[in-house]
């Protein structure tokens, strides 16, 4: 699983022009079962994705192709965890670690 952390390197006025692109990528990877949640962070300087089912490549190839990057209004900070434990409503996304 990945936390995908964005950050914002324009004004947010720049941000928000790219938008309505952004969310039709987003709702694009959720249909594809990529993105488990996402939203702003709090304050306003960027966001976080959780997604899951891909490789690394793949996931930094989905993030390549964000409007906001194309854009050049963010960056991003990839971080994979094994999500070993999960509430029930995640119970399809839990790994186990090979030991």
């Amino acid at each position: 699983m990945f936390v995908m952390e964005l950050t914002y390197i324009a004004p947010v006025e720049a941000v928000e022009e790219e938008m309505d692109a952004h969310v039709a990528w987003l709702d694009g990877h959720y249909a594809a079962g990529v993105f488990l949640a996402s939203g702003r962070k709090v304050p306003r300087d960027g966001g976080v994705i959780l997604a899951g089912g891909v490789s690394r490549a793949e996931i930094e190839k989905i993030a390549s192709g964000d409007p906001f990057v194309v854009a050049g209004v963010c960056t991003y900070r990839i971080t994979e965890f094994l999500a070993t434990k999960t509430s029930a409503d995640l119970a399809a996304v839990r790994e186990n670690p090979v030991t």
